[in-house]
């Protein structure tokens, strides 16, 4: 669906592929962690400007969604040590579903 913003045409959702093939353990766990990274230090970058806007912010949303994402990461962790056989192939299929609101 597109709309008419001023005197352009956006689409109001947009879907991008990420990542998506099949992994080894090695690989897949790099993928996943350098994601979970980046999202870490997205939220890390997001709370030190919190901060020097306003010294008295509440840094909590930001430093749960640090530890939930740094859980999701040790989760993965444990289910690819989980898998005791090397020549197993990991599907990673992700994607970001983006929509104007």
């Amino acid at each position: 669906m597109k709309t008419k913003m001023g005197n352009e045409t956006a689409e109001l959702k947009k879907t991008i592929k990420l990542v998506d093939g099949e992994f080894s353990k090695v690989q897949a766990l790099d993928i996943v962690s350098s994601l979970i990274d980046q999202k870490i230090n997205f939220h890390k970058v997001e709370g030190m400007q919190l901060w020097e806007r306003d010294q008295l912010s509440d840094k909590k949303p930001i430093n749960k969604r640090i530890d939930q994402l740094k859980g999701e990461k040790e989760s993965f962790k444990n289910y690819i040590k989980e898998s005791k056989d090397n020549s197993k192939k990991f599907k990673i299929s992700g994607f970001l579903n983006i929509e104007v609101i």
